[in-house]
């Protein structure tokens, strides 16, 4: 299967995509192209991780009457032409977009050549380029109720590899690294620019905090460095996020959709300072993780030193808050969201199958490893979930054997107007139950 990945400008956007082309091609063999723009971030984060970038041209839409405005038809013309032309060079079977600038020529590009295209929302307020996505038949995706999109709630896809250091290898490269000692860790971010308010707030709490714990603060690459202290290690960004989650007991920051379901995968209490700005979708972001008792939330004008170290002691000074906070967020995370994605949405290689109808395959081994990171399955309980699937409802799907491998066999049937997506609904009806 041939992937293209459409969401650049910033990390919310290309990150949730990477995860969704990662796990495609880590455990399906696909094969995934990214699609970006000259002014994103995704010129460097994309290939670093290994995934073709083809550049288009950016279309940003104007709030306002200006000279962008009257270049916006050449521009989106041209953009498009760009996109159905990488289409067709990678023989796309699928695009996958998560909004900035490249995913709505992308969606206009899959549409115009038959390709279906899916649209995921992962703020809180769903975005104007995945609104038109959805209007022109886009399989809508949300990481959030009601975001102002159509689609289902999936959550938001992170690297899985995120949230794993069993062996506490992260952690401790993180402490060389970083010359961090054995005292409790607070990480604090602004995301890739610095956030000015966090800064100036840690500026004044730094010399209280330090005293009993250390802080590893990432200020912003166009932000100037704070003053050096003892316990203090302050970096313009941080490249190795993993390693920082890794080692922190703590976190301030920014709730960005990506960086809430980062968090919220690495299992870790944070502090959410949400940015003031828009239509207050980052407050609604971090709404359902403070509900479930893993993070607390200061609005941005209320944020000052002395809220900052009083925050911060409140939950560090007190064993029992903190184990609270940690056991509340190492369950807040939505799973694997972006195998999930592909299990239940995504198109499958088909088949013919015995009863004459229409189907698709997937691996039996990778159906039974979604099923357990999404559900908290057992294998031995996947293995009966599917089992009694396939009695309850035959003919619907079935195990079977190809080429000496094992395979989940999905039927459709056109004569009766069964769809796929009627079957993958048996599927989550079916994880419904072993949840409740």
């Amino acid at each position: 299967i041939s992937v293209v990945i459409a969401g650049g400008g910033t990390a919310g956007h290309i990150e949730p995509a990477l995860a969704v082309g990662e796990a495609l091609r880590e455990r399906h063999g696909a094969r995934i192209t990214a699609l970006g723009t000259e002014k994103g971030l995704e010129r460097d984060i994309i290939p670093a991780r290994g995934v073709d970038l083809s550049l288009i041209t950016p279309v940003p839409i104007p709030r306002k009457v200006n000279a962008q405005l009257f270049k916006l038809p050449f521009n989106l013309s041209r953009a498009v032409g760009e996109a159905k032309q990488v289409l067709k060079d990678v023989e796309a079977d699928v695009v996958f977009g998560t909004g900035g600038y490249v995913a709505g020529p992308a969606y206009i590009a899959a549409r115009s050549l038959g390709i279906p295209f899916y649209v995921l929302e992962t703020n809180a307020l769903a975005g104007m380029a995945n609104k038109l996505g959805v209007k022109m038949g886009g399989i809508g995706l949300n990481a959030h109720p009601d975001s102002g999109m159509p689609g289902e709630v999936v959550g938001i896809p992170v690297r899985p590899s995120l949230a794993e250091d069993p062996n506490g290898n992260l952690a401790a490269d993180a402490r060389t690294k970083w010359n961090l000692s054995e005292l409790p860790t607070i990480l604090i971010t602004g995301g890739s620019q610095g956030a000015a308010s966090i800064n100036r707030a840690v500026a004044g709490a730094v010399e209280d905090l330090a005293q009993d714990f250390q802080l590893l603060h990432a200020y912003g690459k166009k932000n100037d460095p704070p003053a050096e202290h003892p316990n203090y290690a302050a970096l313009p960004y941080i490249e190795d996020m993993g390693s920082a989650l890794a080692v922190a007991d703590l976190i301030v920051c920014r709730s960005g959709a990506m960086t809430v379901a980062e968090v919220s995968a690495a299992g870790l209490p944070a502090i959410y300072v949400p940015l003031p700005h828009g239509n207050g979708e980052q407050a609604l972001n971090s709404r359902d993780v403070v509900e479930a008792g893993a993070a607390i939330q200061i609005p941005d004008a209320e944020l000052t030193a002395e809220r900052l170290i009083s925050e911060v002691r409140g939950i560090l000074d007190d064993p029992k808050r903190l184990a609270s906070m940690t056991h509340a967020a190492a369950h807040a995370s939505a799973g694997d969201v972006a195998n999930t994605i592909y299990l239940l949405y995504m198109p499958l290689p088909s088949t013919q199958s015995q009863h004459g109808h229409e189907s698709r395959i997937l691996p039996l081994d990778t159906v039974l490893t979604s099923l357990e990171q999404s559900s908290s399955l057992t294998r031995a309980e996947s293995r009966s979930c599917l089992g009694k699937l396939e009695t309850l409802v035959p003919g619907w799907l079935e195990v079977c054997t190809l080429q000496s491998k094992t395979w989940l066999r999905l039927h459709t049937d056109p004569a009766t107007g069964r769809t796929l997506r009627d079957v993958r609904s048996k599927i989550r009806t079916a994880l419904a139950t072993y949840r409740s």
